[in-house]
């Protein structure tokens, strides 16, 4: 894969907007627990990308872009949870879950051409 490639720019840019949102969440709500957890797999997408982007092998980089793939669908659980628990507003979490379930269907289209090659 060529640098700068689509998911690479789309998972780093949803970090930075997922550290964007941890840190009003921790400093409005007061909520440290589930935003943490929201934070901690939001930003591994995009550095399982990158590692996947690194890998040394076919094998290797289908493996680490499946745990890009895991971390994005447990993030995808975390923006739920926050917002039914009303720590995020509706127009913030659609945008994101906007967001992840996109970086989610190039990810799996990914992983999907590239078993069947």
């Amino acid at each position: 894969m060529k640098e700068n490639n689509i998911i690479q720019i789309k998972s780093y840019e949803f970090a930075l907007n997922i550290i964007t949102l941890y840190q009003k969440i921790a400093k409005e709500k007061k909520e440290f627990v589930l935003s943490k957890q929201l934070l901690k797999s939001g930003t591994s997408i995009g550095a399982n990308v990158e590692e996947a982007i690194g890998g040394q092998s076919k094998k290797d980089f289908i493996a680490k872009l499946s745990i890009a793939y895991k971390e994005a669908r447990e993030t995808h659980y975390w923006l739920r949870l926050l917002t039914d628990s009303d720590y995020i507003d509706n127009p913030v979490s659609n945008k994101l879950t906007k967001d992840i379930v996109e970086i989610l269907k190039i990810i799996g289209s990914i992983l999907k051409t590239m078993k069947m090659n």
